[in-house]
């Protein structure tokens, strides 16, 4: 005898259409007791200026070289880059052949470090919505001086770790950006994905039908056709959203627990207004509106456990300005949180997710719904509120 499906008692298996892979759910899973590890949550009581911090104004780095005495953003070439800009001949032994399974390829590229702030103790949780568009436009400037003036660059990624469980060495505010002679793997797999699902004639009839808004190029894209059904979704049955931010008439972006989220309280902030390829094509109300929405995404993290929620956050766009493949991909941005029960239980990548495929417990409406309910203003500053002077 079967049991009607019930999407949040039930293993069931959900498509991500971006990389074109599978995430198993197992919310039955949530109920289980827990004997594992468990870590203390760590005091996050550091001053303003730290003389011993690598990244702090006017502080010397690791490598010998002074910082500025920077008073806002400010970015500078990583000392310890990834990858160099270092052109090197290569070996004609190592090129692609039906049986060549010891395959290389030269990686050439530029990294840079962007300190958000000069102010050591501040996150992006706790900056002001001016401090956060001018980290916002770095990016921009970033993403435009590396475009221009290195022609052979072809992608650039900006990321940020935040938190020592994601491998940050230095608890500066401040993020990365890798600069690429080559589209790496999963932006590559999200290239080919979205040229998929613009190509086909009834994803633009669709599109069309519902208004919604389309690619620069006319196609339909995938993405904001995603945020539609989202936002459907939230306007028909809010209870059973996956948005975690209440948008307005004024908004420009949305955020939510991805249908095929991975991580428990990942969360994607995706335009939803028009075809947006990369960071610097923001326009001025729509980077105000993404200085805010940043705000309340990790004020909400920060909130759920109370505590400096560590991620990794990521700017998924287009290669750089001069390429054709600009045309088919939409802007938007990815936070990767490992913690699933508390401040001291983290989700792991093992065993099964290794091997097979990416598994989950609690499903993305779960956890929607959860950081929904959650208050805006930072827990912080309710602690100090009801702390004696």
């Amino acid at each position: 005898m079967s049991t009607p499906f019930e999407p949040t008692e039930h293993a069931h298996r959900r498509f991500n259409p971006l990389t074109q892979t599978w995430v198993l759910c197992s919310p039955h899973r949530t109920k289980r007791p827990w004997q594992g590890e468990t870590n203390p949550p760590v005091l996050d009581d550091r001053p303003e200026f730290d003389p011993k911090c690598y990244l702090c104004p006017g502080n010397e780095r690791a490598g010998g070289l002074k910082n500025e005495k920077y008073e806002t953003t400010w970015i500078f070439e990583n000392d310890y880059a990834a990858v160099q800009d270092l052109t090197v001949t290569t070996d004609a032994t190592q090129a692609a052949t039906a049986t060549n399974l010891f395959r290389a390829a030269p990686a050439r590229g530029k990294c840079h470090v962007v300190c958000f702030s000069p102010k050591h103790n501040l996150t992006i949780a706790e900056m002001s919505d001016d401090e956060r568009v001018r980290v916002i436009t770095a990016w921009q400037v970033l993403y435009k001086d590396v475009s221009e003036k290195q022609e052979w660059i072809k992608y650039i990624q900006i990321f940020e770790n935040k938190g020592a469980l994601m491998g940050c060495s230095n608890p500066h505010p401040h993020g990365q950006s890798w600069s690429l002679d080559y589209i790496p793997s999963l932006p590559s797999a999200i290239l080919r994905s979205v040229k998929e699902f613009a190509m086909k004639e009834a994803n633009l009839e669709n599109a069309k039908s519902s208004q919604i808004p389309l690619l620069n190029n006319g196609r339909p894209s995938l993405l904001l056709t995603y945020a539609s059904q989202e936002l459907c979704t939230y306007r028909t049955s809010p209870e059973g959203s996956r948005l975690i931010v209440t948008p307005t008439d004024e908004s420009h972006f949305l955020a939510l627990v991805p249908y095929w989220a991975t991580w428990p309280y990942e969360v994607m902030i995706l335009p939803f207004r028009r075809h947006i390829p990369h960071v610097a094509d923001l326009k001025e109300e729509e980077r105000s509106d993404l200085a805010l929405i940043l705000g309340q995404v990790t004020r909400k993290m920060d909130n759920l456990f109370q505590t400096s929620f560590p991620y990794s956050m990521g700017l998924y766009q287009s290669p750089v300005l001069g390429s054709e493949d600009k045309e088919w991909v939409q802007f938007h941005v990815s936070f990767y949180p490992p913690l699933l029960r508390s401040a001291e239980v983290k989700k792991f990548l093992v065993g099964f997710e290794l091997f097979a495929e990416a598994q989950r417990d609690i499903t993305p409406e779960q956890a929607a719904k959860k950081m929904r309910e959650l208050p805006d203003i930072h827990y912080k500053t309710e602690l100090s509120k009801n702390t004696p002077s």
